[in-house]
């Protein structure tokens, strides 16, 4: 009985800590090959979901073919559709970040090559996007 108390514990335990977290890569893209993507969603103790994007070897913007001007990060959810949640930082850096807070569940995330950060529907390169969850 105490060997069988043994192993529920640790799994439960396992299953709490990595439940409140979605943890997704983006796939390759053709237009940013060596791009590493990794999106991470939480929720927050106010119930907002906190997005973090880290990106690793993605081209500077002026480098695309054609150049642009900056990546925007955007969301699609339920009951707000597709939104502009913010600008990655596009220095050539080797990597990147980016972090915002969503009030509506993202069930997708991707990136785009603008050139304007303001815009409010998607016009430029697709770079990648990822599947949260279905709807």
């Amino acid at each position: 009985m105490k060997t069988i108390r043994n192993m529920i514990l640790p799994l439960m335990l396992m299953c709490l800590i990595t439940s409140g977290a979605t943890t997704k890569k983006f796939p390759p893209s053709a237009v940013a090959p060596a791009a590493e993507i990794i999106a991470k969603v939480n929720v927050d103790k106010q119930k907002n979901f906190v997005i973090k994007i880290t990106a690793r070897y993605l081209a500077s913007v002026e480098r695309l073919s054609p150049p642009k001007k900056t990546y925007v990060v955007w969301i699609v959810t339920k009951e707000n559709g597709v939104k502009n949640v913010g600008l990655l930082n596009s220095k050539n850096a080797k990597k990147l970040t980016f972090e915002t807070l969503s009030s509506f569940e993202p069930y997708e995330i991707f990136i785009t090559a603008e050139d304007e950060g303001t815009i409010s529907t998607p016009s430029g390169v697709e770079i990648s996007r990822v599947i949260l969850k279905n709807f």
